[in-house]
Parts: C-alpha cells; structure tokens; sequence
C-alpha cells in the first residue's frame, strides 16, 4: 500500500472554454501540470457545443461568459444537459449563471486558486463543508 496516494477526483477530463490566447493557454497548462487530463481547450462556443454534443467524455466545463461567438452560458446549459459540471471562470458573472455552475472564479486570479476552486467543488459534490474558499472565487452549490 502507498502511503502518498492521490485523492481519487471526481473531475479528472476538463474543457476549457476560452478566448483569451494567454489566459487559455496558461490555464492548460497549469491544469496539466496539475495531473487533469484537458480533453480540449477550445475558444468558440460551437466548437465547446460540438464537443459536448458528440458524447465526449468530459467531468468539468471551465468556462468564460464572454467569446467572441456567444455566450459561455449557451455552454453551460448544453454541459448540464449532459450531465456535466460547470465552472464559471470570467470577469463577469451575470445572476442568471448562478442557477447552472458549481461556482464562479473571477478573473484575473492565480492558478493555484483555479486548482484550489475545483478542489472546493470537488468536495462539496462529496458532502464536504469547505473551511475556507480560493480568493476570488463564489460557491454557488452547496452541500445538502
């Protein structure tokens, strides 16, 4: 038996939605490095829509509400169609976004409290109260 095995994650396949190059880019490989499997990272709201439409295997959306071809909320409402979780990471989070996502990260933040804000959904979905949230970041399903 070892001794410093990982947790097992509830969210291990990720899409991120995003349109901001640096942003995109940066959130990938930070995600990676953290040991997530990015299925894609795409920056159009039909290409995330086709994705999701096409059965692949995906645990978490991360999306931005702004692109440049609609609305990360059109995303998020094809995701929760399909049974996946969603992740609002984005300047601004309109009220009616709350009602789809786990929660919300506003940009900018730091890497380590996109990790962390996963980890927090991650444990709520498991019935754990969080003692403490990322910076930034706006829980909006919690435990029942």
């Amino acid at each position: 038996m070892a001794l410093f095995t990982r947790k097992k994650r509830l969210f291990n396949r990720l899409l991120i939605v995003e349109d901001e190059p640096l942003v995109a880019f940066a959130t990938e490989y930070s995600l990676r490095d953290e040991g997530f499997d990015v299925v894609a990272t795409v920056d159009r709201v039909d290409a995330a829509l086709a994705l999701i439409g096409a059965g692949t295997v995906i645990d978490l959306v991360l999306a931005d509400i702004s692109l440049a071809d609609g609305s990360g909320i059109d995303v998020a409402k094809a995701a929760i169609a399909a049974g996946i979780v969603v992740l609002f990471v984005t300047g601004d989070c309109p009220p009616e976004a709350q009602l789809l996502a786990d929660g919300w990260l506003g940009k900018p933040y730091a890497q380590r409290d996109l990790a962390q804000a996963i980890a927090v959904i991650e444990g709520v979905r498991g019935g754990v109260v969080p003692k403490r949230l990322p910076p930034g970041f706006t829980l909006f399903k919690t435990v029942a």
